[in-house]
């Protein structure tokens, strides 16, 4: 992305804003925006650091990361680190809803209507071995930084399967893509907003109802996800900067439709800052407001 001059700049003077980079491409996606706006707009010097969602947390502590711009959840973290510690602040909503779940692709949930119904898994099993998973059915997960209760609900729902890594998102979505192609059996965590849901419509696997406080022990969970209306935390040291990235951060909310059109973008080859620019050019009224 190219530095801006000094006509989008604000009157105070924006300085560096180092941003947590997580392996997600909805998080690029926000991360994408904010850097273009706080660059272009703002006249501010951006840093991005490719950081996972815990150690992105530590950076406040030590001064290395000002922005994370999608937190889901991680209750632990925010106790740790806002309320204890007073590194970090809430910086409010994204807009976006989030939901973490257990999918099938649509085949199989067409050839094998009652396999939505976590409580069926077990009857299909054999269906999903795989050379990883050491003769139970394989459920597949992602990257093993992203927020999981899998191992957990395995082993308290009396699951005969073993979780599996994929590795990385785009290695988790590529197994959905091939397994949608060739009708091969796959089940595995994904997750909304993402844009692959509106390529391969995965079906969800319903779990145990989420409760408040069902998944408060991390190793007893034995039941679904929660909802999770993603947020984003920026440092204390920022927040009380004056710097005019610390309204942005605070004013930026979208939607899921419009985070999944930006990291669309991005997947189809398209650089982050292009694909910004693309959003933010299309939608100078909600972006206005946002610089206001």
């Amino acid at each position: 992305m190219n530095q801006a001059g000094a006509a989008g700049s604000a009157k105070t003077d924006c300085g560096t804003v180092n941003v947590a980079l997580n392996a997600w491409v909805g998080y690029t996606a926000d991360a994408a925006v904010f850097d273009y706006l706080a660059k272009n707009k703002l006249g501010c010097t951006v840093v991005e650091k490719n950081l996972n969602e815990q150690i992105s947390w530590q950076g406040f502590a030590s001064g290395q990361v000002d922005v994370i711009m999608e937190n889901w959840g991680h209750a632990d973290l925010a106790k740790q680190y806002i309320t204890d510690q007073h590194v970090a602040v809430d910086a409010g909503p994204t807009g976006n809803v989030g939901h973490i779940g257990w999918y099938v692709p649509p085949w199989m949930a067409a050839k094998y209507p009652d396999i939505t119904n976590g409580k069926n898994l077990n009857k299909y099993a054999n269906m999903f071995k795989t050379s990883e998973s050491a003769g139970k059915g394989q459920l597949l997960d992602g990257d093993p930084a992203f927020v999981t209760n899998d191992e957990a609900l395995v082993k308290n729902l009396n699951l005969n399967y073993k979780v599996v890594f994929a590795g990385s998102e785009a290695a988790l979505i590529q197994s959905f893509r091939t397994a949608e192609a060739n009708k091969t059996p796959l089940l595995g965590y994904f997750y909304d907003p993402q844009w692959f849901l509106s390529e391969v419509p995965l079906v969800k696997v319903s779990l145990p109802a989420w409760t408040p406080g069902c998944d408060s022990d991390p190793e007893k969970v034995a039941c679904d996800y929660p909802v999770y209306n993603l947020n984003k935390v920026i440092s204390t040291k920022l927040a009380n900067s004056g710097s005019p990235a610390a309204k942005l951060i605070k004013a930026f909310k979208w939607t899921n439709a419009d985070q999944n059109a930006v990291a669309k973008d991005i997947q189809g080859g398209m650089a982050p800052d292009a694909a910004a620019k693309k959003w933010v050019d299309a939608h100078a009224s909600v972006v206005n407001g946002w610089l206001k």
